[in-house]
């Protein structure tokens, strides 16, 4: 084939230089000529080479070209080993699969634990309430019976082990608040599902890399420490001294300060403006919104622990007092304290247990937590002196806004609250608007 191609190619190049034709004979021999002085290697492969016009002074032993060499002009970028890139996108994805499906158990666990545990709180409230209000009777009853008989006595004891029984009852319920530890398995199963959609989309968007898998594992520690599924020991405090708001995520790494920050034309859709307007939404949120649901948060642990506190002590008393009933010493007293003792004691359950304070107390904790995280995200951004590594000014003010609940225009509202110097008292209004 590379005959064929270099003889037309002389030929075309032999006629066009004579300006007549001569006779079949002279063109044969000079054509026969040509022949004889080309030299085609045995080694040269033809295929993917297309050659130049060549003239009658180029000798085709300046074109000897191995197969190797055109092999390796065609790959080029290729030179690479692909299989090791593939596999490590493969392990990637594998990585990213096995996360996602202990995300998707974890989900499901929480989801059940918390069905459980709310099931515990109705019936906790209402057997200690019936066990209460049936010592209450009993207790009143056993007053109106002969002194000293039969049937005193045995109204007089069920009392007083009814009302034992309540007040123990009532000890380990107001420890473990089964209506807080719903409401955890709630918003645990919803963090859950939250953190099983952002591993899904970037694999849909199918560019996983190792920075992924490693801050979707700190993800998920962040979360079993924040909503732990033991009820004991590994149960969150109840009643803590200090109330703090939730976290359930990571702590961002410290970064690193850089002396020299690249001015470029692209500002990554951040504006003067919309600093601005992000620094006021800071200030808002921590004087205002995080204020708001930590005062709040208090209140509410000071409530339930009054509550968990007086509720035992009412049914303790009615016990002791129903122990007294029938003692001429004490006269009417322990009935009187014993029935009201009792009642006291059946009120003050219902308005902790069924009110659900813990669980209010546990929603408080996470609005809080979720404006500090808010907060951190925004300090994160304006930190990063270069734009370029910030995220991208106008899909983060977007995302800031659905999770404000507010529109893009009244977000822009809270730039005028961008000076550290305003005071709380000078803010009218809240950041958030969803809770």
């Amino acid at each position: 084939m590379a005959t064929l191609q270099a003889q037309s190619l002389f030929i075309s190049s032999s006629s066009s230089s004579s300006s007549s034709s001569s006779s079949s004979s002279s063109s044969r021999q000079r054509r026969r000529g040509c022949f004889a002085a080309l030299h085609v290697p045995s080694n040269l492969s033809p295929r993917g080479v297309s050659f130049p016009k060549l003239s009658s002074r180029i000798q085709l032993e300046d074109l000897k070209i191995s197969e190797k060499d055109i092999y390796t002009a065609n790959l080029g970028s290729r030179a690479k080993n692909p299989e090791t890139t593939q596999n490590q996108d493969t392990n990637l994805f594998s990585k990213l699969y096995a996360v996602a499906d202990a995300v998707a158990d974890r989900a499901e666990m929480h989801a059940i634990i918390g069905e459980q545990r709310n099931n515990w709180n109705h019936l906790f409230l209402h057997s200690i309430n019936s066990i209460t209000l049936s010592a209450t009777l009993m207790a009143g009853i056993s007053s109106m019976a002969t002194a000293s008989s039969p049937q005193e006595l045995a109204f007089k004891i069920s009392s007083t082990l009814l009302f034992a029984t309540a007040c123990g009852m009532m000890l380990v319920v107001n420890k473990i608040q089964p209506s807080q530890l719903a409401e955890e398995q709630r918003k645990a199963t919803q963090l859950w599902k939250q953190l099983q959609r952002e591993i899904d989309s970037i694999i849909k968007r199918k560019t996983p890399t190792e920075v992924d898998v490693e801050h979707m594992l700190e993800k998920v520690l962040a979360l079993e420490k924040a909503y732990p599924l033991p009820l004991l020991p590994g149960m969150l405090e109840k009643f803590p001294k200090v109330f703090e708001p939730a976290r359930w995520w990571p702590k961002r790494r410290e970064q690193q300060k850089r002396r020299e920050v690249n001015h470029r034309d692209h500002k990554n859709g951040w504006s003067k403006e919309l600093e601005e307007e992000m620094r006021g939404a800071l200030e808002v949120l921590k004087k205002k919104d995080e204020e708001q649901y930590v005062r709040l948060g208090k209140l509410v642990l000071d409530i339930n622990q009054s509550l968990a506190i007086s509720g035992p002590l009412f049914a303790g008393v009615a016990a002791i007092s129903t122990g007294l009933i029938g003692l001429p010493a004490f006269g009417s007293w322990p009935v009187i304290s014993g029935v009201v003792g009792g009642a006291l004691a059946a009120i003050v359950n219902t308005l902790e247990h069924g009110g659900q304070v813990g669980m209010v107390f546990e929603l408080y904790r996470n609005c809080s937590g979720y404006y500090t995280r808010l907060e951190e995200e925004i300090e994160h951004n304006l930190e990063e002196e270069e734009v370029e590594k910030r995220e991208n000014g106008e899909l983060f003010e977007m995302k800031m806004a659905l999770q404000l609940g507010r529109s893009l225009s009244e977000m822009k509202d809270l730039a005028k609250y961008a000076s550290p110097e305003c005071r709380a008292e000078d803010i009218k209004e809240f950041a958030g608007k969803l809770f």
